[in-house]
């Protein structure tokens, strides 16, 4: 049977390119904590944002997807689903939620990854949620000519409890001995999942839960305030290759873990600064700034055409109709040039 043994990683010796990843992630994370507990306003604006761009991208990378406006009330929990797609959109809303809100709460263990699947999957008529694989799921792709060729065999059904029961021992273990730090240890258990595929379906959406989970665990917050499931939905070419490269050998212990560990850390380095990049707009305007101050500075600093959704995603501190009022303004005094109307409109500095 395949094992794990994460207490291997400490004997590992990595690249500059991951030492570097590792120190700049620790840099913001410290200066995350402080904009934390000095900006409560802006973090609660973020946390909105991700909330809905976590639970699009993460399900539109399976190809579940709904409307701009349907999927907004679904996370404002302001309607009722009306198909399967936004049934799991819901599921996953609800899961993100909970790990939100409890993560400090939820140990990894088997028990609780079952759990949190079968909460994923609730809503829906399926009636595996929350139950392990009962047939094979290999992975495979449809050639030009209409052949399958398969990329990756997971482990049997029968081999699945007992090895996820093992890598969630594992993990927890060289996470308590501190030998490795958990920006390695994360990739690694997440890679070995999607290796497993445990779950006869949502296995990319629930290795994405178990991301967050055990980020927040550790401390690194920021894909509560900025989505990195977004991220790689943006990036999922780069993902799915990292993810490719690192599978190769896998079952016989042979596989590398790097790529996939560089791709998940570049993930969220790129957060990170983002997260930081929002908060420090309304700073770089002035302490005293308004509305049209921070809109303006934000103009200013940003090349090519952007809307008035990007501006409200990227300005936590100000609300819509500051904004709108401040785009008009500026408009006007030819600061910038408006293109465009109705959903289409869009803004470029002049």
């Amino acid at each position: 049977m395949r094992r794990f043994d994460y207490g291997k990683l400490k004997e590992a010796s990595w690249d500059s390119q991951i030492v570097s990843y590792i120190a700049k992630i620790q840099e913001y994370k410290g200066r995350q904590e402080l904009y934390i507990r000095q900006k409560p306003v802006e973090l609660k604006r973020l946390v909105e944002i991700a909330r809905i761009q976590s639970t699009e991208a993460s399900n539109y990378i399976e190809g579940i997807v709904t409307t701009e406006a349907r999927l907004k009330q679904l996370v404002a929990d302001k309607t009722t689903p009306r198909n399967r797609d936004e049934k799991e959109i819901l599921g996953y809303r609800n899961v993100l939620k909970v790990i939100h809100e409890s993560y400090e709460h939820i140990p990894l263990t088997a028990n609780h990854i079952l759990q949190l699947h079968r909460d994923l999957l609730k809503l829906t008529d399926i009636s595996y949620g929350g139950n392990f694989k009962n047939t094979p799921n290999e992975i495979d792709m449809i050639l030009p000519d209409g052949e399958k060729m398969v990329l990756f065999r997971p482990l049997k059904p029968y081999e699945t409890p007992a090895a996820v029961e093992d890598a969630c021992r594992s993990f927890n273990e060289a996470l308590a001995r501190e030998a490795v730090s958990p920006l390695i240890l994360i990739p690694c258990f997440i890679l070995d999942f999607l290796c497993i595929h445990p779950f006869n379906d949502g296995n990319g959406r629930m290795s994405r839960l178990l991301t967050l989970l055990l980020l927040y665990r550790s401390g690194y917050m920021v894909g509560k305030y900025i989505s990195i499931e977004k991220a790689i939905a943006d990036t999922k070419e780069s993902y799915y290759e990292a993810l490719r490269i690192s599978d190769q050998g896998w079952l016989e212990e042979k596989h590398d873990p790097v790529p996939f560990i560089k791709y998940m850390l570049g993930v969220m380095l790129a957060c990170y600064r983002d997260f930081e990049s929002r908060i420090t707009i309304a700073e770089s305007a002035g302490s005293k700034s308004t509305a049209y101050d921070i809109v303006k500075n934000y103009a200013s600093q940003k090349l090519g055409k952007f809307t008035k959704q990007d501006v409200f995603i990227s300005c936590p501190s100000i609300g819509r109709a500051s904004i709108e009022a401040a785009l008009k303004r500026l408009t006007e005094e030819g600061f910038m040039v408006r293109m465009g109307a109705g959903r289409s409109t869009c803004y470029a500095k002049r």
